[in-house]
């Protein structure tokens, strides 16, 4: 499929990227000068982070093909159209953070969908190259923003929301930039976003925004940064293997389904909240011992 007319603004970004990423490790050597408690990089993690992101990259060029025509399909069944003009980009910009929050919600809540998501959590560092740490099943996410297009925004536009929201998201993850003050109460930060990353039980599940951390607060999943996060898994994979990271809940969803347990059991276990857990005796297969 023919993807040279998708608008693309991540693809030009990567030498920032890059130069952003040295400039971030000099900072944070000289916070850590300083006897600032920051993580820091690692080799290992990084270059980890770096491999999902350029796999990242590679899937997206064959999938966006599919995703634009599916967007393309929806605007055409569509009797709305949204002319090109600064309100309609103003509105844009509201509908598709709105669809970045419950995409990033659903994707936490269910299991079959943190399979995807859980790769950008998966690293115990927390900076920009953690920014770079994504999925290469990037398909779970597309429907979520079929609705702009059945409202008539054009695929391009979504596009180019989608990815402006991502490249804002960059710079967020970090620990080299402190609280920003009354911005706090209306944009995502990297403060907020710490929280996000961490495994601590109270920031747990909270903190989705994309570039506005109202939807949190309205819909009670905002938690401010008030301990010391701890990044990473409540059960880390503690691997740098780049396919292990990318399809290892898979694979222990695959595992899961073989149980030897009531079809509702397994479906839960695959489609529920990662956390859940059936109950003992529901779990338990029948007894096969005479009455």
């Amino acid at each position: 499929m023919d993807t040279a007319h998708i608008p693309d603004i991540i693809t030009p970004a990567i030498p920032f990227f890059v130069l952003s990423l040295v400039i971030e490790g000099f900072v944070v050597k000289r916070l850590k000068d300083e006897g600032r408690d920051v993580i820091g990089h690692t080799v290992k993690d990084t270059a980890a982070s770096l491999s999902m992101g350029f796999g990242n990259l590679f899937v997206t060029i064959f999938w966006k093909g599919v995703a634009f025509a599916f967007y393309t399909v929806l605007y055409q069944l569509t009797p709305l159209k949204m002319s090109p003009g600064p309100l309609t980009w103003v509105l844009l910009f509201f509908g598709d953070d709105f669809c970045y929050y419950w995409y990033h919600r659903i994707h936490h809540e269910s299991r079959f969908f943190w399979a995807s998501h859980v790769v950008h959590h998966s690293s115990q560092h927390f900076n920009l190259s953690t920014a770079l740490r994504q999925p290469w099943v990037t398909m779970t996410g597309t429907p979520f923003w079929a609705p702009l297009a059945l409202l008539g925004f054009s695929p391009a536009m979504i596009v180019i929301a989608q990815s402006a929201s991502l490249l804002y998201q960059y710079w967020i993850h970090t620990e080299s930039i402190g609280r920003l003050g009354p911005l706090e109460w209306v944009l995502n930060t990297p403060s907020h976003h710490r929280v996000h990353h961490a495994a601590n039980p109270q920031y747990l599940d909270k903190n989705y925004a994309g570039v506005l951390i109202i939807w949190d607060r309205l819909f009670g999943t905002f938690a401010p940064e008030v301990e010391r996060p701890v990044y990473g898994l409540t059960k880390n994979i503690r691997t740098f293997n780049p396919v292990r990271i990318a399809f290892h809940e898979y694979a222990a969803i695959l595992k899961d389904l073989r149980r030897p347990e009531p079809l509702r059991i397994r479906l839960g276990r695959a489609f529920r909240n990662p956390a859940w857990k059936p109950a003992e005796q529901e779990a338990s297969p029948p007894s096969t011992l005479p009455a």
